[in-house]
């Protein structure tokens, strides 16, 4: 550490010290005033920049985060955290050789840094540098076997690959429902024959995880379940009552019994349990429905002329790589309006519904999403529909739900595992989803400009 007056160096030293343990402690608030205040007596603390730039990225503030990572590292170069946190944020950002570039740094400084092995890998995972990737992730857990973010995403690089056995192994790691634990007074289940007891089934991740892993309930009754629960979102309880095989669905912001199951289980952990490779995914489509009475309510709000296309341009954007993912505005997907003989329905709900409002000239596009309640409103809609074109969002699982053709558009960097490598289908929808993939270093025009060539087919053949 930089000397500072000695009539300022206790109280710096004191505050600075303060702030770690705050930050350990999940005080942000506290933490940050401590680091201002060292920074107020010692400006040349370099720690004191990184740390308050990890909090300042926590909350949202990513350019004055990077402002703090490269002043302490313009202080101090020999800061491994620094270089890994603006790494980090770099990758954020989409700037994958400077992230690169950080990472490689903090491996110099600190060459068994598990998290910058993990992180190294991941960022090699999501550009297609597979053998890298798998490397850095090895090396990470060869260091630390119990490092969940090194398994994670090895799990995520097998998983993408169709190396499925190892894959759901590592993905064992994930800690994602661990705060539900201490709800669920039973044990979990590891897999054996259920004998009659009952089991409660909780949510993990997003909409579309619970909507693409809900199929496992049959398998959980056919391995003996006597009764089975899903505990998940609550805008999906009223859709997931349609499944078959489940007695009783739960939304987290309800007050669940405090017993009254043997046992509960993870919901991304059933395909581990049961043993699924590519070639023996469970696909009994379709295995949701869409209720007759919605169905109906909403017939008479959507046009009837054309073939009737929903689109979807934007997914949740706290998702980690919603910006590629995600369509940077529904202009993009403008040249769809030139088709002829196609009619548009928006199904966006929340995150671009603005824009759905007022669309882009050429782009003849009905609105619903204002009165769209929830998963089983979406699912009535869809059902009316012809074709669904959308970003990896829970709509497009959905879809694949219901039964009902989607188009699918994926990005380049770090495309979700579940669609794997070079694949135009899915084996989790068959028959069911087309994949559209977008190109390294293209952006989404060539992609929209497939999508229009494959939709003025359909309507030549008048089918999806």
């Amino acid at each position: 550490m930089t000397a500072v007056p000695d009539a300022d160096h206790t109280r710096a030293e004191t505050r600075f010290f303060q702030g770690n343990r705050l930050m350990a402690d999940g005080d942000a608030v506290g933490a940050e005033r401590c680091y201002r205040e060292t920074l107020a007596l010692w400006p040349e603390c370099a720690e004191a920049h990184v740390n308050l730039g990890l909090l300042v990225e926590a909350r949202g503030a990513r350019a004055d985060a990077e402002a703090c990572y490269r002043r302490g590292l313009a202080l101090d170069e020999a800061l491994p955290e620094g270089h890994l946190n603006l790494g980090a944020l770099l990758a954020r950002k989409g700037l994958l050789v400077e992230a690169e570039t950080a990472y490689r740094r903090a491996l110099d400084l600190a060459p068994d840094s598990v998290r910058a092995l993990s992180n190294l890998g991941a960022l090699y995972a999501g550009m297609r540098r597979d053998g890298e990737a798998e490397s850095c992730c090895r090396r990470a857990l060869a260091v630390a076997p119990d490092a969940t973010s090194a398994r994670v995403n090895l799990a995520y690089l097998l998983l993408r690959q169709g190396r499925w056995d190892e894959g759901w192994r590592c993905l064992e790691a994930r800690d994602w429902y661990r705060a539900l634990e201490p709800r669920l007074a039973c044990p979990r289940w590891e897999g054996q024959s259920l004998d009659g007891r009952s089991i409660v089934v909780v949510y993990e991740a997003g909409h579309g995880d619970v909507i693409q892993f809900c199929r496992y309930a049959p398998l959980l009754r056919a391995r003996g379940a006597g009764r089975i629960t899903l505990l998940c979102h609550p805008a999906l309880t009223r859709l997931l009552t349609t499944l078959d095989g489940v007695d009783e669905v739960i939304g987290f912001d309800e007050a669940p019994p405090a017993g009254g199951w043997d046992c509960w289980t993870p919901l991304l952990s059933l395909p581990f349990h049961f043993g699924t490779r590519v070639d023996s995914v469970p696909a009994p489509i379709p295995y949701l429905h869409a209720a007759s009475d919605r169905v109906a309510h909403w017939r008479d709000r959507i046009p009837r002329d054309g073939l009737r296309v929903g689109l979807v341009w934007k997914g949740n954007p706290r998702f980690e790589n919603d910006a590629e993912r995600s369509l940077a505005s529904l202009a993009l997907l403008a040249p769809l309006g030139g088709v002829d003989g196609v009619t548009f329905v928006s199904l966006q709900k929340g995150q671009g519904e603005d824009e759905a409002r007022q669309p882009p000239r050429g782009l003849r596009l009905h609105h619903l999403g204002d009165d769209i309640r929830d998963f089983a409103d979406t699912a009535a809609i869809v059902a009316d529909l012809d074709l669904v074109i959308a970003v990896d969002t829970a709509v497009a699982h959905l879809c694949g739900a219901l039964g009902r053709p989607c188009w699918i558009l994926l990005p380049d960097y770090m495309p979700d595992w579940r669609w794997l490598d070079g694949r135009e289908d899915s084996p989790w929808y068959p028959g069911i989803v087309r994949l559209f993939r977008r190109s390294a270093g293209d952006g989404w025009a060539p992609v929209i400009a497939r999508v229009r060539a494959a939709l003025v087919d359909c309507v030549a053949r008048g089918a999806a």
